[in-house]
């Protein structure tokens, strides 16, 4: 089984599609086909499923898919391994939406200017589905609620946010939140958000069951909750940036529930390259920075 045979199987199954695969690796379609031909011989399986629009993994495919990217990204991280005197090469961070939003910016414009040869990535997602990517190789490191507390996994606190049950202007407490006619709307992220926990047990708490519109922006839920469709939790200094602030009232939480501490996670058996390395600095810099000004603020 040749390993260039995998990292072709990996972009095939990747983008969807033999033309699609054939145009990232700069070669031709009848290349690619020739060698997922070879593969599936030598495995003895089928793996892609032909279609009009491109190609789907079979059941064996999916099971295959998982070995293969593991293989392949062990095959890079040994290259990076062997010649890491210096940052550079491809590094894939993840980071929670609101992390993204009012953590990182600094941090990406530190590092980039001070490594230009790296090929820096941020996947954006909750938090369970970027432990999952992390653990799978996809992706270097991650910015994350905690804690995970994951075996395989090395998780380091970063930064700690205090949270905030966010509603109209016109709601004067949670309670008069809670009290529609038809139950509270919870305006969250998608399934597996650590946020989106927090917040139905906040509620439940007192009583009531909620119902949960899932969103896939910051912007479209804080509009939805200025405009009075529902309430969100999050963390107080992002609401206090919006510029739909003026139009939100923000509620203080007890404080078992009011502190999320975000974590960067990594593989405890992944080779820490100097790129890796260089975010880290760059990440706890701006961490220290963060934590003194909210010293002087509250000073």
């Amino acid at each position: 089984m040749e390993l260039s045979d995998l990292q072709v199987f990996v972009v095939v199954a990747r983008t969807g599609g033999i033309t699609r695969a054939a145009a990232e690796l700069h070669t031709v379609q009848s290349s690619i086909s020739a060698r997922m031909a070879g593969l599936e011989r030598e495995l003895g399986a089928i793996l892609l499923r032909r279609h009009a629009r491109g190609v789907a993994l079979t059941a064996a495919g999916e099971q295959f898919f998982g070995y293969a990217q593991r293989i392949t990204s062990l095959a890079d991280e040994a290259r990076r391994a062997v010649r890491d005197d210096r940052p550079c090469g491809p590094l894939r961070i993840g980071a929670m939406e609101t992390t993204a939003g009012i953590r990182l910016p600094p941090v990406l414009e530190s590092y980039t200017a001070a490594w230009p040869d790296v090929d820096l990535s941020v996947l954006t997602g909750p938090t369970e589905s970027l432990v999952a990517l992390v653990k799978d190789h996809a992706l270097d490191g991650v910015l994350v609620a905690g804690p995970v507390n994951d075996e395989d996994l090395h998780e380091e606190e970063v930064f700690t946010e205090e949270m905030v049950v966010i509603t109209a202007l016109r709601h004067r407490d949670l309670d008069d939140a809670l009290r529609g006619p038809n139950g509270p709307r919870l305006l969250v992220f998608r399934a597996g958000c650590s946020y989106r926990r927090r917040l139905e047990a906040v509620v439940r708490a007192r009583g009531v069951e909620p119902k949960v519109l899932d969103y896939g922006t910051i912007e479209g839920i804080l509009g939805c909750v200025a405009a009075g469709l529902g309430i969100t939790m999050l963390p107080r200094a992002l609401a206090e940036h919006s510029g739909l602030r003026h139009r939100l009232r923000l509620h203080r939480m007890a404080p078992a529930d009011a502190t999320v501490t975000t974590v960067f996670v990594r593989r405890r058996d992944a080779h820490v390259t100097m790129a890796l390395k260089e975010f880290r600095r760059h990440l706890h810099a701006a961490a220290d920075h963060s934590a003194l000004e909210s010293s002087q603020v509250a000073l």
